[in-house]
């Protein structure tokens, strides 16, 4: 079984399907390591790879006006128990067109594995571009997950980013992003893992509203059980007229778990206005009576109520 066969393999594994890579209408890029194992593109849509010593550097543009109907797939993984893969993403996304990526990272025998990525984005007046991150890692945890980003919006651009763990242990994840919105642009970064074991998450979401009436949303969902720990650190600024913002981070901390929260408000126009929720406990306790009375065990009741905090 060829790399691309045993990737897609474990991508159909997580999502019932495997149908994206045998669409002609939807593009994708596959790569193990540092090899380019898959390659598909689309009109409006251009991806050029470069492979390096540990991973690939790509550029990826969106043409002016271009809708890419459906999602792009990334499939970015390590298959062997120990290896680095380093990303190198430049993305260029062209006025008034709209495109949404759909990156798996895989390593789901990891033992001793670290993957960085780095991203440069640039969506132009009026586009949209969103960007789904899925992992799915190896039950020893041997992983160390490095993705950072700089995102600069255009006016009126939308840009929206999501990060999961839909399957294995986390072993360590720092995630570093950060945005900057023009004039009636908008962001929304969205983070949702659970940790167990010694896992170890650090989130680091920045969001910049400097444009007039711009918006911006950092919204995280975290759990961590048995040793677990977890940090993260929303900051979320406003500079002009209209802007509007909201940071939302929850966690739910089990056992010996750990969390921290560390919300950072910052307004410097008096027409702008943001505002922030963190809350850090244990699991409602009336949700953990009324599931268990209903005959779930007090480990199933937790594990739903985890599982409703994540969806």
């Amino acid at each position: 079984m060829s790399d691309f066969e045993r990737l897609v393999k474990v991508y159909e594994e997580v999502e019932g399907r495997a149908d994206p890579f045998r669409n002609a209408e939807v593009a994708h890029l596959v790569v193990s390591g540092n090899r380019v194992v898959g390659a598909h593109l689309i009109p409006g849509l251009s991806v050029e790879p470069q492979e390096t010593d540990s991973g690939i550097k790509a550029r990826v543009t969106v043409q002016p006006g271009a809708h890419i109907t459906y999602p792009v797939h990334l499939c970015f993984g390590v298959l062997p128990e120990r290896g680095r893969q380093t990303i190198d993403l430049n993305v260029q996304v062209g006025a008034r067109s709209r495109v949404s990526l759909l990156a798996h990272c895989m390593f789901p025998n990891a033992i001793e594995v670290q993957h960085v990525m780095e991203a440069e984005i640039e969506v132009a007046e009026g586009a949209t571009y969103e960007y789904h991150e899925r992992h799915v890692h190896g039950p020893q945890g041997g992983v160390v997950v490095l993705p950072k980003a700089r995102v600069n919006l255009a006016q009126e651009a939308r840009f929206r980013t999501e990060f999961e763990l839909l399957r294995g242990a986390v072993g360590s994840i720092e995630i570093d992003y950060a945005t900057v919105c023009a004039a009636r642009a908008t962001m929304e970064m969205v983070a949702r893992i659970s940790g167990r074991g010694n896992d170890q998450i650090r989130i680091h979401e920045k969001g910049e509203l400097r444009g007039e009436n711009s918006r911006g949303v950092l919204k995280t969902r975290i759990a961590v059980r048995d040793h677990a720990r977890a940090e993260v650190v929303n900051e979320l600024t406003a500079h002009a007229a209209g802007a509007r913002g909201h940071v939302d981070c929850k966690e739910i901390v089990q056992d010996m778990g750990v969390g921290r929260a560390i919300p950072i408000v910052d307004v410097t126009h008096p027409l702008a206005h943001v505002t922030h929720e963190a809350a850090i406990g244990s699991v409602d306790s009336l949700q953990l009576q009324t599931l268990m009375a209903r005959g779930l065990s007090e480990d199933q009741a937790v594990e739903t109520i985890i599982q409703g905090l994540l969806a």
